[in-house]
């Protein structure tokens, strides 16, 4: 990175190494991104999960929004990340955490934890069968690890009665994450980003609503432990993990900053059985530890190819790269 560039990489630049900065945002990334499951746990125990997420949306829109005209970030984005920016709403915060707040009203965090996690193998998988692009063996094997460490898990659970129609919804929600994450290229240069950040979360919220009002009873349990938890889920996960993200991904590329991902499987699981008193077993433990290391194989398989690009594909080109 340029020393007289204080916001990061030119667009189109990739760092030839993970500087300490980048390290600390990716954990801080994972650590957010994996904890929302729980806090979103928490939510719907006590409240709708459509209208309490199109809440969230609206005030972390609104809060992103003024951050970015206070920085002097500018509405006019390029027709690219308009488009980039509104298939991620869309994708990401309306279909892929919409489900995943309906489904866990009747699943355990750590279980859409789990199946979350592995949209860097999602992703993979996407572009090799629909973009063409090109997998070592290794990344192969990262594939076939990963989705066998998911169904090592999954295989333990179904003996304790997980729903089929929650696991179902978190399937779907993670292939529309997969689409969001291909999107991301195209909203993440050009700058702006915390004005792109808040209007997906409006955007998401503006979607939401109306399946909200013809699906919903607006019955809400008041509790300190909803409130903390809708307060947490939309200022950290919401709004921080979000800008963490997209400014990695400006620091280090889509393929590095998918890597931080790995661990998502790891605290997702800890921090569910922690707060939640979730039940963790051997084949859960085993599970993730194979899902992490596909993950990191997949990863760490398309590292050095990205480390020589010269520039990113011009926009929107999807290419492969968060709760």
């Amino acid at each position: 990175m340029r020393p007289d560039c204080p916001h990061g990489p030119l667009p189109g630049a990739r760092m030839t190494r993970i500087d300490p900065l980048s390290i600390l945002m990716g954990l801080a990334f994972a650590l957010m991104w994996s904890s929302a499951f729980t806090s979103a746990r928490m939510i719907v125990l006590d409240a709708p999960p459509l209208y309490s997420l199109s809440l969230r949306f609206l005030l972390s829109g609104l809060i992103g929004v003024g951050i970015a005209l206070a920085l002097g970030q500018s509405w006019r984005l390029t027709p690219a990340q308009w488009w980039a920016t509104g298939l991620f709403g869309l994708c990401q915060n309306a279909l892929y955490l919409g489900l995943n707040f309906v489904a866990m009203q009747w699943i355990e965090a750590s279980v859409a934890a789990i199946i979350a996690s592995t949209l860097p193998l999602c992703v993979a998988l996407a572009g090799w069968l629909l973009l063409g692009d090109r997998l070592r063996p290794v990344a192969i094997a990262g594939l076939v690890a990963g989705f066998a460490g998911v169904v090592v898990i999954m295989g333990a659970r179904w003996g304790g009665g997980i729903d089929p129609l929650g696991l179902a919804l978190c399937v779907l929600g993670v292939l529309a994450l997969t689409v969001a994450t291909l999107s991301l290229r195209g909203a993440s240069s050009g700058g702006n980003v915390m004005m792109i950040v808040g209007l997906q979360m409006l955007i998401g919220a503006v979607i939401l609503l109306p399946p909200a009002m013809a699906f919903e009873t607006l019955q809400v349990t008041w509790t300190p432990r909803l409130v903390l938890a809708f307060l947490y889920t939309t200022l950290i996960p919401g709004l921080a993990a979000t800008w963490v993200w997209f400014r990695l991904v400006g620091r280090i590329g889509m393929v590095r900053g998918a890597a931080f991902h790995f661990l998502n499987p790891f605290f997702g699981v800890a921090i569910a059985a922690l707060l939640l008193s979730e039940g963790l077993g051997l084949g859960d433990l085993i599970g993730v530890a194979i899902i992490m290391a596909g993950i990191l194989a997949v990863q760490l398989s398309k590292a050095a190819p990205e480390a020589t690009e010269a520039a990113p594909p011009s926009p929107p080109s999807p290419r492969a790269g968060g709760g």
